[in-house]
């Protein structure tokens, strides 16, 4: 099933870098940096993921949403939960502590886009990424894959949610 790559925000059309992922496509590789500055690949995350993926961690959606991936989080026993975005590794770190998040790993995409390029949700004209939310397995295939169609709305959490509780 090809995925709609065409996303809006605000309501005006964007340009995506990289292609569009589909379900069933191994996961690509990326480099991202920690919140302690240590880098991070494909490759340092294991099991059952979801790559949850905000334009900023500082707007109410993006705020929400990983909240509310934060509280599933105890009704998913052995899955990793990473949100991406390219907010600065501090401000990311410093955002954690203040909403109390400590189920999810947050992951900078700031230095180079590698992420956003691979997994086709990096906002050309924003330097943003787009929402989306991606589902691997513990063989780094994709189960789930969203591209939010307008990036100031909410995901199908219980999309992802169900997709994650399936995944092995």
């Amino acid at each position: 099933m090809t995925q709609n790559h065409t996303v809006t925000f605000k309501e005006k059309p964007v340009t995506l870098l990289g292609k569009a992922l589909n379900v069933g496509d191994l996961a690509p590789d990326f480099r991202v940096l920690a919140n302690d500055l240590q880098a991070v690949t494909l490759g340092d995350t294991k099991g059952v993921r979801i790559f949850s993926v905000v334009p900023s961690l500082d707007t109410g959606v993006c705020d929400a949403q990983t909240r509310r991936f934060n509280e599933e989080a105890a009704n998913l026993p052995g899955v990793m939960i990473y949100t991406f975005s390219v907010d600065l590794p501090f401000a990311q770190k410093r955002w954690c502590g203040a909403a109390g998040i400590d189920q999810v790993v947050t992951l900078s995409d700031h230095r180079d886009l590698s992420f956003g390029q691979a997994y086709g949700v990096a906002i050309e004209e924003l330097r943003l990424l787009t929402r989306a939310v991606f589902v691997l397995d513990s063989a780094n295939r994709l189960v789930h894959v969203e591209y939010v169609p307008e990036a100031t709305n909410h995901p199908n959490y219980e999309a992802a949610i169900v997709a994650a509780k399936q995944a092995k």
